[in-house]
């Protein structure tokens, strides 16, 4: 009734506990006393949405936690992405945790300053800030068979002084946007103005009036260019792929006093709003996203539905670039939609128009000292170059140096850029080490990543309990469990956009395996997620 069409009634049992009429929360069978809470403190690293959604829940259960935040603030990607026209590509009344929902939002789609604001203040509200220890890096994390614990390394950027910490239980929270991918070019060291990557925004940059390039035509360069083309004196972009990008009219739209009195005030009335966006943002989609074996035109889309959106997306950009057949030539991606993270055009097509744009396709040859040589030769002249180039995801938590049984590093177990993990939460041979945001959880369909967060949040809070209450020291994921579990991950991606032959995304690696999105419906994978299930587990120590 809500949507106007089908929805399966898998959805039914997610919907009750979302409005309410069901709890979802973790619950002791019986509270354990003081001295049992007190010997499994969990050590989360990375004060993102994750890690903030998990602190959350563990102070509701009473387990003690520290929280290790290399930055000297809380939010991870929203406090490090600060350039010009940062924002949200999913609505933030779905972009948000299920417990606290803020009826005060001003945009539908809010940019970075209000993102990072609700995390804060719900941060500071949930009495988490005394738990989180900023400027703290982890530096190395061995798990101490003996004592069926995790022995940790910390390191405070502003002095080196270097602590050691022990805990039962450790949780990597630190996401897969979290490493710039610094992109080389030959000559870069010669170029004299600034040069940076766009998650690495230098304080007091001035860009009025001068000749600005950005490098890169993802969601960054999307958001950023046409929020700063109105200041600069040329702009000039480099793309080496066009993008798909869905005509998005409400990006820009504030929500009214009284669309924001109803969300606060109104039974039900939000609750029903955000399923609309669960629904049109995520699991509505996924179904059009897989192959048709009998699809006559694979190379440009991959069924009926899929043409279907290119045909709109594609008349979109011709209307918007109607008389720049050049422009054109260089704006339509060959393609199919959704090979690659779909965007919302937020003005960019409009912004292309304007007489102090350029946009190049030529690949970069080298930089020089006053910008760029192209491989036709051309060189044009910047005063700043933007470095719009992503984000290194295939290491994931192997980033940080953790040792497991043995002592083998996570860094082996995933070598060759293969990262993967039961549920994209637990690892053979590393007791106890829990990942949110691990492999095969993003969402290249659509969705929240905050709602895929709180689903690994409620499992490793319910694996807790179930332990605590098990009186089960240490656990990890049974070899057997973790090899199906990856097979049935590459079998639906086998079937899916994401391996479609000859388009490279930053979702696979470089042999073609997906390691990053997730291929299941979001119903699915709140259902693997609901319970803890030790039986797939063996018991360490």
């Amino acid at each position: 009734a809500c949507l106007g069409e089908a929805v399966d009634p898998a959805y039914a049992p997610l919907v009750l506990e979302d409005l309410g009429f069901s709890s979802g929360d973790t619950r002791w069978t019986t509270p354990p006393d003081a001295p049992t809470l007190a010997r499994h403190h969990v050590v989360i690293v990375g004060a993102g949405l994750s890690g903030l959604g998990l602190g959350m829940q563990l102070a509701k259960l009473g387990i003690p936690f520290t929280v290790l935040e290399r930055n000297p603030e809380a939010g991870g990607t929203w406090f490090e992405n600060r350039y010009p026209g940062a924002g949200v590509d999913t609505p933030n009344l779905f972009y948000s945790w299920s417990a606290h929902r803020n009826p005060h939002w001003t945009r539908y789609f809010s940019l970075r300053d209000e993102i990072l604001a609700y995390i804060r203040d719900t941060a500071s509200g949930a009495g988490l800030l005394p738990h989180i220890r900023f400027n703290a890096e982890l530096t190395r994390a061995d798990w101490d068979a003996k004592e069926t614990c995790w022995q940790i390394e910390v390191t405070d950027r502003r002095d080196a002084k270097v602590e050691h910490l022990q805990a039962r239980f450790l949780v990597s929270a630190i996401g897969h946007i979290s490493e710039p991918n610094e992109t080389r070019f030959p000559g870069m060291e010669r170029f004299e103005g600034p040069l940076f990557h766009s998650a690495r925004w230098p304080d007091g940059l001035e860009l009025a009036g001068k000749r600005v390039a950005i490098v890169g035509t993802g969601a960054t360069a999307m958001q950023l260019a046409p929020a700063i083309v109105e200041r600069v004196a040329h702009l000039t972009v480099y793309q080496r792929t066009p993008q798909w990008a869905r005509p998005t009219p409400e990006y820009r739209r504030e929500v009214s006093p009284g669309a924001q009195w109803l969300f606060e005030h109104l039974p039900f009335y939000a609750q029903w709003y955000r399923f609309t966006l669960f629904w049109r943002y995520g699991d509505g989609l996924l179904q059009f996203l897989k192959k048709d074996p009998h699809w006559p035109h694979p190379q440009r889309s991959l069924n009926k539905v899929n043409d279907r959106h290119r045909e709109q997306m594609t008349a979109h950009i011709e209307a918007v670039l109607a008389g720049r057949p050049d422009l054109l030539a260089k704006s339509v991606p060959h393609y199919p939609p959704y090979a690659k993270r779909i965007l919302l055009d937020n003005g960019w097509y409009d912004m292309l128009l304007r007489e102090n744009v350029g946009l190049v396709t030529d690949p970069i040859e080298r930089m020089v000292h006053t910008g760029v040589v192209t491989r036709d030769g051309t060189q044009r002249a910047h005063e700043v170059i933007i470095l719009a180039t992503g984000f290194s995801i295939a290491k994931l938590s192997a980033r940080l140096d953790l040792r497991g049984v043995g002592g083998r590093t996570l860094a082996a177990a995933w070598a060759d850029d293969n990262p993967s993990a039961y549920l994209g939460i637990t690892v053979p041979d590393f007791p106890n080490l829990f990942l949110l945001y691990g492999p095969n959880t993003n969402l290249g369909h659509g969705g929240s990543a905050i709602f895929h967060a709180e689903c690994q949040v409620r499992y490793i809070a319910r694996t807790l309990v179930a332990m605590i209450e098990g009186k089960v020291a240490a656990i990890d994921v049974r070899p057997e469990v973790h090899r199906d579990w990856v097979a049935r991950v590459d079998a639906e991606h086998a079937q899916l956009i994401w391996t479609h032959p000859g388009v490279s995304n930053w979702y696979r690696n470089r042999h073609g395996r997906v390691v990053s999105t997730s291929p299941f419906r979001l119903v699915d994978y709140w259902r693997m997620t609901h319970e803890a299930d030790l039986e797939n587990y063996r018991r360490v120590g």
